[in-house]
C-alpha cells in the first residue's frame, strides 16, 4: 500500500493527471510476478507407434505359441488314432485266430474220434509236433520265464500230450493237442511283443498294442528321447517299423533288424 505522506509527496511533485499515472506505474511494480507455467509434454507418434509395436508382438508370440499347442495336441490325436487302430486290427487278429482255432480243434476232434491211421495223418502230426516244440523252446528263451510262463507251461503240457497219443497211433487226437499247443505259443508270442516296450522314462506313454509306422525321412535312432542322446542307429524313408511309446515329442520304435530306438514325431506316419 502507498501511504498518505507518499500521496502527499507525489501530489507536491507532478502536476494534475501525472499524479494518477504515477500511482498507476508504483502499484505495478508492486504486485508480485506469477512464474511461467511449464508447457504441457507431449507424446511424440514415435513412442506411441513403438508401444503399439510392442503390443502386437505380444500378442503375436501368445498367437504363435497356442498354434504350436494345438500342432502338439492335433499329433497327439493322431497317435492315438493310430493305437485304437492297431488295437482294433489285434482284436479282429486274434478273433480270426481263435475262430481258426476252434475250426481246427471241431476238425482235429472228428479226426481224433475217427481213429484215422492214415500216412499222410501220421506226416502230418510229427510235423506238425516237431514244429511246435521248436517254437516252443523258442519262446521259452525270449521269454525269460522258462516254464514259469503260464504259456510256455501250457504248451508244453499240450505236446506232451500229443506225444501219447501219436505213440498210440491216434495221429488225429495228437494233431489235435498240437495245434492247442501251437495256440498257446501264439499268445504267448503275441504278449511278448507287447511287452517289448517298457517304460523307461519319466512321462513315457505306452502304445498298446504297438503302432505299425514308417519313417518319412532318413532318421537318426537315439538311445534317449533326446536330441543329444547317443547315436544308436539309422533308417531310410519309408521303412516300416513298429512304434512302441511316445514322451516329449519322440516315438520309440523298432525296425524289422530288431534295432530299436527313439526318433523325432515329425519323422513318423502311418502306413
Amino acid at each position: 500500500m502507498i501511504g498518505l505522506s507518499a500521496l502527499r509527496h507525489f501530489r507536491l511533485l507532478l502536476p494534475g493527471g501525472a499524479v494518477l499515472s504515477a500511482l498507476l506505474i508504483a502499484a505495478c511494480q508492486t504486485q508480485p510476478v506469477k512464474p511461467a507455467e511449464p508447457a504441457p509434454q507431449t507424446v511424440s507418434r514415435y513412442e506411441v507407434l513403438s508401444e503399439e509395436n510392442k503390443a502386437l508382438e505380444r500378442s503375436l508370440a501368445k498367437s504363435e505359441s497356442g498354434r504350436k499347442d494345438l500342432e502338439e495336441k492335433t499329433s497327439d490325436m493322431q497317435l492315438r488314432i493310430l493305437e485304437k487302430d492297431a488295437q482294433i486290427k489285434a482284436l479282429e487278429e486274434q478273433l480270426k485266430s481263435q475262430q481258426k482255432a476252434l475250426d481246427d480243434a471241431f476238425l482235429e476232434v472228428v479226426r481224433s474220434k475217427a481213429k484215422l491211421r492214415g500216412v499222410e495223418t501220421k506226416a502230418e502230426a510229427a510235423s506238425n509236433m516237431a514244429e511246435a516244440e521248436i517254437a516252443v523252446k523258442a519262446l521259452k528263451t525270449e521269454s525269460g520265464a522258462g516254464d514259469q510262463d503260464p504259456d510256455v507251461r501250457r504248451a508244453e503240457q499240450l505236446l506232451k500230450m500229443s506225444a501219447e497219443e501219436f505213440d498210440k497211433e491216434n495221429y488225429g487226437g495228437s494233431l489235435y493237442l498240437t495245434n492247442q499247443a501251437k495256440a498257446h505259443i501264439k499268445a504267448g508270442q503275441v504278449q511278448l511283443r507287447a511287452g517289448e516296450g517298457t517304460s523307461s522314462h519319466k512321462g513315457e506313454t505306452l502304445f498298446s498294442p504297438p503302432i505299425e509306422l514308417k519313417l518319412l525321412q532318413r532318421t537318426s535312432l537315439r538311445q534317449d528321447p533326446a536330441s543329444n542322446s547317443k547315436l544308436v542307429g539309422r533308417m531310410e524313408k519309408g521303412t516300416h517299423v513298429l512304434g512302441y511309446s511316445m514322451s516329449s515329442g519322440w516315438i520309440r520304435v523298432g525296425g524289422e533288424d530288431g534295432v530299436k530306438g527313439w526318433v523325432p514325431r515329425s519323422a513318423v506316419g502311418a502306413r
